[in-house]
């Protein structure tokens, strides 16, 4: 008898194309997971900080800065929850494209759908939030005058 192996062994062999694809395509998801967040935050935070002199005449009029802080917020995130409900929507119609090179998991596995859509929508929330509030601080006086 020659090439004897154990039956691990010859099933690690028989996987071990699909592992590799798999590892490939993971990673290349978690760098454009990367890329995404980091895309959802600078958008944001550049459209937020372009709208300083509006949120000092807001403030200057008597707007409460809660009431200020919640109209951003809300527009920042508007088109982000669209955004990932069609991305939510694409990505669980263009699943059974990837079915046969899954390991482990379900095409449709909503666990996934929602960490990702979650994670996203975590990281709006902070790029209308954090910039929202540092525009805040600002002197009303000095935010009329900076445009």
């Amino acid at each position: 008898m020659s090439n004897v192996r154990t039956l691990d062994e010859v099933v690690t062999a028989s996987l071990g194309t699909r592992r590799l694809t798999m590892l490939l395509i993971a990673t290349f998801a978690a760098l454009a997971l990367l890329l995404a967040i980091a895309g959802v935050y600078g958008v944001l935070e550049y459209s937020i900080a372009r709208r300083t002199s509006e949120m000092g005449i807001r403030i200057a009029l008597g707007a409460p800065h809660r009431t200020v802080l919640g109209l951003v917020v809300l527009q920042g995130m508007r088109p982000v929850l669209a955004g990932t409900a069609a991305g939510l929507v694409g990505a669980y119609g263009l699943s059974q494209l990837m079915s046969s090179l899954l390991f482990g998991i379900q095409p449709h596995d909503p666990i996934t759908y929602a960490a990702v859509a979650a994670m996203l929508v975590a990281v709006a929330m902070a790029a209308c939030y954090v910039p929202a509030r540092r525009v805040l601080r600002v002197d009303p006086a000095v935010a009329l005058r900076a445009e």
